[in-house]
């Protein structure tokens, strides 16, 4: 199976910016070096990104495109939702992948065994480099005050170096401050 890794999304002084690595690998073979993990939806309001395998992400995104039309305004509820109808879907449950998804107000994991978890930090990571990519923003948040969206570029950077399965080809988008970066 092809596996997309590492994905990192950081909430600091009212911006929260979400980074994906461009590493796709298969097994141990890296396939792809400039995959997009994270994408805007909802017009901008919304910051998503995905690791595991592709093609189930490309099927959460799409139901959870589908929960915030059911629910518009309401992140939280749209990915309670899309958690139930994960669990249960006969479907959906086969998916193997993890979403991080975030508005102005809130950054959520969204898991397929039902859960929908927000950081007590503003800090979220997931993939094979998200250890470490958690553990570099956590540090550099508490001893620098870079930005939502340099700490995010920093600590990918930690992670491409420690983790075989993540790359330097970040992309990168923002919510609150500047926009898109």
């Amino acid at each position: 199976m092809m596996h997309a890794t590492t994905i990192l999304c950081v909430r600091r002084d009212g911006r929260v910016a979400i980074g994906g690595d461009g590493q796709v690998s298969m097994g141990e073979q890296i396939v792809k070096g400039g995959a997009t993990k994270v994408r805007l939806m909802k017009g901008g309001e919304i910051l998503a990104g995905f690791a595991g395998g592709v093609a189930d992400a490309m099927n959460l995104f799409e139901a959870f495109e589908s929960q915030l039309e059911r629910h518009p305004g309401n992140l939280s509820r749209a990915a309670v939702e899309l958690a139930k109808t994960w669990r249960s879907d006969r479907y959906l449950r086969r998916l193997e992948a993890l979403l991080l998804v975030a508005d102005n107000r809130q950054s959520l994991l969204v898991s397929g065994t039902g859960e929908v978890i927000e950081p007590d930090d503003g800090i979220l990571a997931i993939g094979s480099g998200g250890s470490y990519a958690l553990a570099a923003a956590r540090a550099l948040v508490a001893n620098t005050d870079l930005a939502a969206p340099d700490v995010v570029r920093a600590a990918m950077k930690i992670a491409a170096g420690i983790c075989v399965y993540t790359n330097e080809q970040l992309t990168l988008l923002e919510l609150g401050g500047a926009g898109t970066a």
